[in-house]
């Protein structure tokens, strides 16, 4: 797969391959003021394509994700870019404890699944987060205050199913100015198709919904 005006992009299985949600965040990533003073942090990367991105608008980046293969498939991408992205194995900012951020961004796993306990090694750790969607969005936005600096900025995604307005309420709880400023309906994908009757079962769809909105989060630290 390869994304519009750049070099192709490896996404070997089992890395997070770009889909809709990234490009909603890309098209918010590029609206922030980013030169090459900004300290860029990416949660959660993946393939890396976001990492890239704000490497490409001449941020100085570090790329973050739990999973080997993931942070492996960002350096090789950078090399293939020639992009310079500084990439930590971490669990979201552990990886950069003591270190602080003009931007933070994140694609975490959002996904509501029927299976309390997070996959570890299966892909479904890309996106399953627990019976309400919320294991890692939750922790971005606790995180988030002790990763950036003052006036820093949050830009998050994840599924309108996992609760827009528990995210925007925890975010000013923690002393942001947060808001929608992007969303996106999209057909179900294959994940949320299987899971279409346990999710009406458990109120977060009607008989007649199969589109998906998402949302990103802009949240300002104060």
């Amino acid at each position: 797969m390869g994304t519009p005006g750049h070099s192709p992009l490896l996404t070997p299985p089992g890395v997070y391959a770009p889909q809709d949600d990234t490009e909603l965040l890309m098209r918010a990533l590029v609206r922030e003021r980013v030169d090459p003073s900004t300290h860029v942090l990416d949660l959660g990367t993946g393939s890396g394509v976001l990492a890239l991105r704000a490497a490409g608008l001449g941020a100085r980046v570090t790329a973050v994700d739990i999973a080997w293969r993931a942070v492996l498939t960002t350096r090789l991408n950078a090399l293939i870019a020639h992009r310079r992205v500084t990439v930590r194995r971490g669990d979201l900012t552990a990886a950069v404890r003591g270190r602080t951020y003009d931007l933070v961004i994140s694609n975490p796993p959002y996904v509501p699944s029927p299976h309390a306990r997070l996959p570890r090694h299966s892909p479904a750790r890309a996106w399953d987060a627990g019976p309400d969607g919320r294991a890692f969005v939750d922790r971005v936005c606790d995180e988030a205050p002790t990763a950036l600096r003052t006036g820093g900025v949050l830009l998050l995604v994840h599924s309108a199913l996992c609760g827009t307005p528990a995210t925007l309420r925890r975010l000013a709880d923690a002393g942001f100015d947060a808001s929608v400023t992007d969303r996106a309906v999209i057909p179900f994908g294959p994940v949320l198709s299987t899971r279409r009757g346990w999710l009406r079962h458990r109120g977060l769809l009607t008989d007649d919904d199969n589109r998906e909105e998402l949302v990103v989060i802009r949240a300002q630290h104060a």
